[in-house]
């Protein structure tokens, strides 16, 4: 018998396919490593059998290699408690924020230890890991840390891959790491080495812009955004600008609009505005959800009526949004798949495959509630997401 050894003999890649395992289990069947199960052995093996497969040097190179372990790096935020920076104030505005920082914020004492989004997110990851045998790493990294990268780099001398969340690196770093071993990244920016998988931020918040701007006819709005490096805030900010300008609105953003994504460094910043001598624009969009959840308590603690006085609106549609009251109007992304579909892409890198895409955008979807200002229990407009529709109904 001849085996093919030119460019169509069978691969590692062809084996777990035809077996419909990971390539981690077929490293394991192979090498004797971690007993994969009698199921799984016999369908690699038969797999091997049909095919004709010889493992070549470089196959077994990557199975001895294979930690099967994937490593996952995000930001740690401030504490609840830790104190948000006074923003630099126009001249003539010293003092404004005198009062800053009075409330207490018991309610967000434990936000940091539940991490909605990420836990999420991390929770898709998860998911896709176990379907494909592998192993997660997690590792946090503070906001502050000068040396994140020495940090990140340690995690991924542990691990096959690395999924790093939002603005973790800069993209000197990602690139010099990368070189090294695959990475995708969690709302970033792709490059020749690496891969990024986010959400279609610009249609979810041209989407929200336009529901606010000609459904509710807001003249005057407020971005109040996560953090200053985060592509995702920076390019939400972008579209909401770019709209409310096409509409002749009066956008407030800057210093003292500076949010960091949680809900106590929010209700800190909503705060300030109130003591200010600025009046609060008609509709505050914010950055995520667990921002809005911020600024509506603020909001509430002061006697602002929300949607009555000023409309608040989020991103993400967490679990917490739909039970807020008023519900909270947000955009829906897909947090779990945004997980499973980093892995899936971080995994055939390490396959040495070349993924389809570099630069993957999930979709994302209008969900109107009661904050902006929709009628509580009209069902005409929930979750709508035409907004031709949208208008058509209340003109009806």
């Amino acid at each position: 018998m001849t085996v093919e050894t030119g460019p169509t003999a069978p691969t590692i890649y062809d084996v777990a396919r035809a077996a419909g395992v990971s390539i981690a289990s077929v490293s394991r069947v192979l090498n004797g490593r971690r007993n994969p199960g009698s199921e799984i052995r016999d369908r690699v093996q038969r797999a091997v059998t049909e095919l004709g497969y010889v493992p070549d040097s470089a196959a077994r190179a990557l199975s001895v290699r294979l930690k099967e372990v994937v490593g996952v790096v995000m930001r740690r935020p401030l504490s609840a408690g830790t104190p948000i920076p006074a923003p630099v104030l126009p001249a003539g505005a010293a003092g404004a924020w005198d009062t800053a920082g009075l409330l207490g914020y018991d309610a967000f004492a434990d936000e940091t230890e539940s991490l909605q989004f990420h836990d999420m997110l991390n929770r898709g990851v998860e998911k896709a890991a176990q379907r494909r045998g592998f192993d997660l790493l997690l590792r946090s990294v503070d906001i502050t840390d000068h040396d994140a990268g020495r940090r990140v780099l340690a995690v991924a001398r542990k691990s096959d891959g690395l999924i790093l969340h939002d603005g973790l690196l800069n993209p000197g770093q990602i690139d010099e790491i990368s070189r090294q071993i695959p990475i995708v990244t969690l709302a970033g920016i792709p490059s020749p080495t690496t891969a990024n998988v986010g959400s279609d931020n610009v249609s979810g918040m041209r989407a929200l812009a336009r529901h606010l701007l000609y459904d509710h006819g807001y003249s005057t709005l407020g971005y109040l955004s996560g953090y200053s490096d985060s592509p995702d805030s920076q390019t939400r900010l972008q579209t909401l600008a770019t709209e409310a300008a096409a509409a002749g609105a009066v956008l407030h953003t800057g210093p003292q609009w500076q949010g960091n994504y949680y809900a106590a460094g929010a209700a800190v910043v909503t705060e300030r505005l109130l003591a200010s001598d600025v009046p609060l624009p008609r509709a505050i969009v914010c950055a995520n959800d667990q921002t809005a959840l911020g600024v509506m308590y603020a909001l509430r603690r002061s006697g602002v009526d929300v949607p009555g006085q000023a409309a608040v609106t989020g991103f993400d549609d967490i679990p917490m949004a739909r039970h807020t009251r008023p519900l909270l109007t947000t955009v829906r992304q897909p947090i779990g798949e945004l997980g499973e579909t980093a892995f899936e892409v971080l995994y055939s890198m390490i396959s040495r495959e070349t993924p389809a895409e570099r630069d993957i955008s999930l979709p994302t979807r209008l969900m109107c509630r009661e904050s902006c200002g929709c009628q509580p229990g009209d069902a005409r407009l929930a979750g709508v997401t035409d907004l031709s529709s949208v208008r058509h109904l209340r003109n009806r």
